[in-house]
């Protein structure tokens, strides 16, 4: 890496305040924000950082770095992220000052203001917590693929927890598949991707809809799909679905976080398989993650 180059990621990041270090291509630390560098206990560049000391709860957001890419690329994404990952917490923060503005004035009905008000809390707990479940996906500290898991049963239980919220939003959910078949997942991640699959058919499905949830073989691959016939989305923004806060139209007044189904998409990448997203019109919407077998 040019010393000249090196010493713009080093200024870089050493002005971010999140916990951040970049290391290259030999573990070797180039750069660290103040707090990666308290963290990691010593932020002295060119030290090798001991791979155990990347999985511990207190570890700072891991960057490796081959070779250096353009600054300005790096200055863009990084930038986008933040700014929207800093929009999306912006917007349940603002509604709740607003709300607990309107607890002051005269008549307020209190007890719904509350109420409203813990709602707004926990979107921004759930976006805080999917964020950091996506960065673990993405530096590798949550492994994805253990040997192989039966699905049916998961996505039995994963039915059953959404059953108050489904009835709530009038959509049916039937869950159906060969009770032997296995998919190349951890149990937990085969959960996380029916809950964030169900609960995106759940959220915009709308009334009188099904969800139906299926795993079967196909005999080069097994497959688990979740599929509603409620609204669906345009045919333009199917390639989108799986952008981090990406919402078709219908979803942008949602309360969702906007990661789950990118985060489905890293859980199915990451163990092999694929995944799509298909909206003929006047028929839903259908997500398929194929697992070769």
């Amino acid at each position: 890496m040019v010393n000249g180059n090196r010493e713009r990621v080093q200024a870089l990041v050493g002005a971010l305040d999140e916990p951040v270090i970049v290391l290259d291509s030999e573990r070797r630390l180039v750069a660290a924000s103040p707090s990666g560098a308290a963290a990691l206990g010593d932020g002295t560049p060119g030290r090798r950082v001991a791979e155990e000391a990347l999985f511990v709860d207190t570890a700072p957001l891991v960057l490796f770095l081959a070779a250096l890419p353009e600054l300005s690329a790096y200055q863009e994404l990084r930038a986008g992220f933040t700014a929207a990952v800093s929009h999306e917490l912006r917007t349940p923060l603002a509604r709740l000052l607003v709300l607990v503005e309107s607890v002051t004035l005269p008549g307020a009905r209190v007890e719904d203001l509350i109420e409203q008000a813990r709602q707004e809390i926990q979107q921004a707990g759930e976006l805080i917590d999917d964020v950091l479940f996506l960065g673990e996906l993405e530096t590798g500290r949550e492994v994805v693929s253990l040997g192989r898991t039966v699905a049916l049963p998961i996505l039995e239980e994963v039915a059953r927890t959404y059953v108050d919220r489904a009835d709530h939003a009038g959509v049916e959910i039937v869950v159906t598949g060969g009770a032997a078949i296995e998919l190349p997942l951890r149990p937990r991640m085969i959960r996380v991707v029916a809950e964030n699959l169900v609960q995106n058919a759940v959220r915009y499905a709308g009334p009188d809809s099904t969800c139906r949830v299926s795993v079967e073989d196909e005999g080069t691959a097994a497959v688990l799909a979740v599929a509603d016939d409620g609204a669906g989305v345009r045919e333009s923004e199917l390639p989108r679905l799986f952008e981090r806060f990406y919402r078709a139209d219908q979803a942008r007044t949602s309360r969702g976080t906007g990661l789950g189904l990118a985060i489905v998409k890293h859980v199915v990448t990451s163990a092999g398989g694929t995944v799509e997203a298909f909206s003929p019109p006047g028929q839903g919407l259908e997500i398929v993650c194929r697992f070769p077998v």
